[in-house]
């Protein structure tokens, strides 16, 4: 394989990943300030979609391409403590990620439509709970992303 093309599907997946993590927030965050049962779970299951699709979708071409740039340019990652420090936080954020916010959207998700099944103009204060939870962990979840992508392009 070329290079070029393994650090393009890299960056195809930084891009997709990025842009949707950063999307996701600000769509769930605009949905909320609604109050309206009906938009909070059409955003929650339009961002469950896209995070399959476009979250782990840019994951797997992160993995590919860096672990195909790992291999073809022989990268000493022992030597090179600005990649060791991205890929950790790109795990940590991983975890955030599979822990906390994939719960979170599902319970968030199953109370909007509730709501929403049950005619209901108001969500009840658990929803609003977890949703500050889901922003704190999505804002970790978001910033060390980014701070891995500094630390990509900063060696």
């Amino acid at each position: 394989m070329d290079f070029a093309f393994i650090k393009f599907i890299h960056l195809l997946g930084v891009i997709l990943f990025l842009g949707n993590i950063t999307v996701s927030a600000v769509w769930k965050n605009l949905a909320d300030k609604t109050r309206n049962p009906a938009i909070i779970a059409f955003s929650c299951r339009l961002i469950k979609i896209t995070d399959l699709i476009f979250t782990a979708g840019g994951v797997a071409l992160i993995a590919i391409g860096g672990i195909g740039m790992y291999h073809i340019a022989r990268i000493d990652l022992a030597a090179r403590f600005n990649l060791q420090s991205g890929i950790f936080l790109f795990i940590l954020a991983a975890v955030i990620w599979f822990l906390g916010l994939i719960p979170l959207q599902r319970r968030m998700a199953k109370i909007a439509r509730n709501a929403c099944d049950h005619n209901q103009t108001d969500l009840p204060e658990t929803y609003y709970r977890a949703a500050r939870l889901w922003n704190f962990l999505g804002m970790l979840a978001v910033i060390f992303p980014f701070i891995t992508l500094w630390l990509m392009l900063n060696p």
